[in-house]
């Protein structure tokens, strides 16, 4: 590793798996926590928590306020009682700038690190005391059979840091900082047996946040392509709140809950499961303008606005594309301690926080 990452062992999911770990994902509206363990070959859901984050807390995932957000993991901490205090935490794509790179093969890890340190202004359009880097070496050159290719990340040290101090004031310690994208990508691996996926098959995997929608393309188990807008389910949350007069707590848990008046459904939310719909077609859009396909062949819905009853099935119509609402516990031993329905409730948007929580070695 870099001696310019200091404070974290790993950015992304380079090197090799860590003791086990908690998975914590500080999102824009909340702090999830969950914790796993092995069950055969696969994993046991040991207990999880979701705690909501005060207002501006969070904006559009950088974290604006690090002692509220400390303080709520504290309180997450508290309540959930974890048997283990090291995490791992997530920064998101639009923070990181990735490059890939040819360096000679027989170089050694270190030999590479220098190297890297030393020709880093080329890649990397900050100052080096102001970034955190690490690099991975990947499959040897199609080009030189002497030269192997490296991946490197590179992420603001101010964005790694206050993610690692909202940790330590919540009670934890960051182990590995990681890659939204990446953490994605190793939950995939629970939720291919929901698309039946084969390897030559393309999936999109769509998470729509409170204030965020990300796109993770992924073929073969790799991620080929991501993106991120700003479009979430704030946008329903902040109308229920004008048109019926209510606090973000309350219009939250009369979502949740029912009890909302009947023009709700028809007046409010059949528009933004429309407008919900017309965003993730432009997502792939996108995705197909800049690269050579035209298509995806699986879909999954993923992030707190994918379990709104019926969604998927409109966006299924509309894609003309297989759409499934992301589990990666589907097939998961769960714990005598989590309510099972309301976990299958939440399991949309645990997505990070369950690839995180795979980082461990079990």
């Amino acid at each position: 590793m870099l001696e310019i990452l200091k404070n974290i062992s790993a950015l992304s999911n380079f090197g090799k798996k860590s003791s086990t770990m908690l998975g914590v994902d500080i999102s824009t509206t909340a702090v999830k926590i969950l914790q796993l363990s092995a069950s055969g070959n696969s994993y046991k859901v040991d207990n999880y928590i979701i705690r909501p984050l005060p207002a501006n807390s969070v904006v559009e995932k950088n974290i604006s306020d690090i002692d509220a957000v400390g303080d709520c993991i504290a309180q997450a901490v508290s309540i959930l009682k974890p048997s283990l205090k090291d995490a791992a935490i997530a920064v998101a794509g639009s923070a990181v700038i990735t490059k890939t790179i040819e360096m000679n093969s027989a170089l050694s890890d270190s030999e590479m690190e220098n190297q890297i340190i030393v020709e880093a202004d080329q890649y990397i359009p900050y100052p080096l005391d102001e970034v955190s880097i690490d690099f991975e070496r990947q499959k040897m050159s199609e080009r030189s059979p002497d030269m192997v290719e490296v991946l490197l990340a590179a992420c603001r040290r101010e964005t790694v840091d206050a993610r690692v101090t909202a940790l330590e004031l919540g009670g934890l310690t960051a182990k590995v900082v990681d890659i939204e994208a990446y953490a994605i990508e190793r939950a995939y691996t629970l939720l291919e047996e929901q698309v039946a996926s084969k390897e030559e098959q393309t999936t999109a995997i769509i998470d729509i946040g409170s204030a965020m929608t990300t796109l993770n393309v992924i073929l073969a188990g790799k991620t080929i392509y991501t993106r991120e807008q700003v479009f979430g389910g704030n946008q329903l949350l902040k109308e229920v709140q004008r048109r019926f007069g209510l606090s973000a707590a309350e219009a939250g848990n009369a979502m949740k809950q029912g009890g909302l008046p009947e023009e709700y459904e028809f007046e409010i939310l059949a528009p933004f499961k429309e407008a919900v719909t017309q965003q993730i077609s432009q997502t792939l859009q996108f995705f197909f303008s800049s690269s050579h396909y035209n298509e995806v062949d699986h879909v999954l819905l993923a992030g707190g606005v994918a379990a709104i009853e019926g969604l998927a099935d409109q966006v299924q119509e509309n894609l003309a594309t297989s759409v499934r609402v992301a589990n990666p516990f589907a097939n998961l031993v769960i714990g005598s301690k989590i309510n099972k329905t309301m976990l299958m409730n939440d399991a949309p948007s645990l997505l990070i926080a369950c690839g995180l929580a795979m980082r461990g070695e079990y």
